[in-house]
């Protein structure tokens, strides 16, 4: 069975790409960090790999908005060899800056970049109006078409960020996300019900935290999976009694096995 590939792009202000790195290969992956300059004279940069990976941190120091200028590059420098890799079945996964890139190019919710003043979806300041880090319990829509999350499942991870507000351009595109499964997770409290600061962290929409393109193979959300692979990274690991891999490794996990299954 071949070993699906995994490209971790990077690029000035990307801070968790080794982790993300390592996640793939410890789900059983082949994953290599490569700095978007790289891509550029490449024919075909993405001809060797199944996954792409948008890690978190704060690409080009989060100018003008979170994500934004990673996502003009890969619009206007890199859109026909990304919109080639979709479209022959490669999965896509942004975590946190990673998720921002994605949502401001187009590529989340809809699969395709978007002309200027079209997005359907953005990521906008926490209501709290101020960074932030902390563990956080989410959970899977029962009708998620999410190739990289089980339905109905629940998850701990942390989260980081200051810009991670989930907004719609209106209340009907919510609810064509909802219908087509391609909300992912939703914020939940400790006990599983509805959440209220700081559960959910960013006060985004329905309390969402992650969505999908109509595929399920282009997946963004907020919080990090690559920070929970392991049970001793939660910070109740002993008091829980909590052993072997963490819940993050998961997603990672899922990636691969739908490459190696497809």
């Amino acid at each position: 069975m071949t070993t699906p590939r995994a490209m971790i792009l990077r690029t000035a202000g990307t801070n968790c790409d080794v982790e993300t790195k390592f996640a793939f290969e410890l789900a059983g992956g082949a994953a290599e960090l490569v700095h978007i300059n790289h891509l550029v004279a490449d024919r075909d940069p993405f001809a060797e790999y199944q996954i792409l990976a948008l890690p978190g941190g704060f690409t080009y120091g989060d100018d003008v908005a979170a994500g934004k200028v990673m996502a003009v590059e890969l619009t206007h420098v890199l859109g026909e060899k990304l919109t080639a890799f979709v479209e022959r079945g490669g999965l896509i996964i942004g975590i946190c800056n990673g998720f921002q890139t994605l949502i401001k190019t187009g590529l989340l919710p809809e699969a395709k970049f978007a002309r200027p003043g079209t997005r359907q979806a953005t990521l906008v300041h926490n209501d709290s109006h101020k960074f932030e880090a902390r563990w956080v319990k989410m959970k899977a829509a029962e009708n998620t078409v999410c190739v990289f999350v089980e339905p109905g499942s629940e998850i701990e991870m942390p989260a980081a960020h200051g810009e991670g507000k989930l907004i719609c351009r209106s209340e009907e595109v919510l609810q064509n996300l909802i219908a087509r499964g391609q909300v992912v997770y939703r914020y939940v409290s400790r006990g599983g019900g509805e959440p209220s600061y700081p559960e959910d962290p960013n006060g985004s929409i329905d309390h969402v935290a992650g969505i999908c393109d109509e595929s399920g193979r282009i997946f963004g959300l907020m919080p990090h999976p690559e920070r929970h692979l392991f049970a001793y990274h939660h910070p109740r690991w002993t008091r829980e009694k909590r052993t072997g891999e963490g819940e993050g490794l998961r997603i990672f996990r899922k990636a691969v096995e739908y490459c190696q299954n497809c």
